[in-house]
């Protein structure tokens, strides 16, 4: 059996809008292809983890206090973080962990909460605490040669700019920042976004782009001539219903 491992930063504390409903989409999606997704979870206090022993990192979002605590704990892990992401490692990262793994973020305050400097782009809170980008979000975006609306929920004070690579073009809703036309960030093995709800259970195609990336990478680092891998198509016609009637309601035809 094919095996994927995942660790999970954070749980008790990054985990706003059902985050982790994106692992239980992945979980799913693997055990349906008869693979096995091993979730292991690092929390404050644990053994450093070894980034590079995991096929996948993934952190959710979190509040501007959450992000203070963690920021302290997460730069110890500066430097195997970006050693894991440039050896290939799949860094999906939601809302509060996307901030985090850019130069730094500005609160309401003006107190700044270091970043990991993995990536170069920055947030910036919005003086007005009450003045947010909020509501359900629609993006187009193109991913291993395919192209997909991506639907999710935000809600970020936060605005994040330099983003030089973005996960999608905002069809409806803000994006990095107010009435923005690019949403999140993007590598090849890098999602990084503001979009909850959680992400995955709306997107089934962009869990199987990362399954499928996962799989990828761990057969080509046995034979670097094994080249692409074709994952066994699900059954997802309830799924694509449910994404029609979201597309229907939140684009005005």
């Amino acid at each position: 059996m094919q095996e994927i491992k995942l660790l999970y930063l954070y749980p008790d504390m990054m985990e706003l809008y059902g985050d982790f409903g994106n692992i239980q989409v992945l979980k799913y999606r693997c055990n349906q292809r008869n693979i096995k997704l091993t979730v292991d979870e690092y929390i404050l206090g644990d053994n450093p983890p070894d980034f590079k022993n995991y096929d996948i990192v993934f952190a959710g979002g979190g509040a501007d206090n959450e992000q203070t605590i963690l920021s302290e704990d997460l730069i110890k892990y500066k430097k195997d973080i970006k050693e894991a992401v440039e050896s290939g490692t799949f860094f999906l990262l939601i809302c509060g962990a996307y901030q985090l793994f850019g130069k730094y973020y500005k609160g309401v305050e003006g107190n700044i909460i270091p970043g990991l400097e993995v990536f170069d782009y920055y947030t910036e809170a919005q003086p007005d605490r009450n003045k947010r980008c909020i509501g359900n979000i629609v993006t187009k975006v193109t991913i291993d040669g395919m192209e997909t609306e991506v639907i999710g929920f935000e809600n970020h004070g936060g605005q994040t700019l330099g983003v030089d690579t973005p996960f999608g073009k905002v069809i409806v809703g803000n994006g990095n920042k107010f009435e923005d036309k690019e949403e999140g960030f993007f590598r090849k093995n890098v999602i990084a976004t503001y979009l909850h709800g959680p992400l995955l259970s709306k997107n089934p195609k962009i869990a199987d782009y990362i399954i499928k990336y996962c799989l990828e990478r761990k057969i080509n680092k046995y034979d670097k001539n094994s080249g692409k891998i074709e994952l066994e198509k699900l059954d997802d016609t309830f799924e694509e219903k449910c994404r029609k009637q979201l597309l229907d309601k939140f684009i005005k035809k």
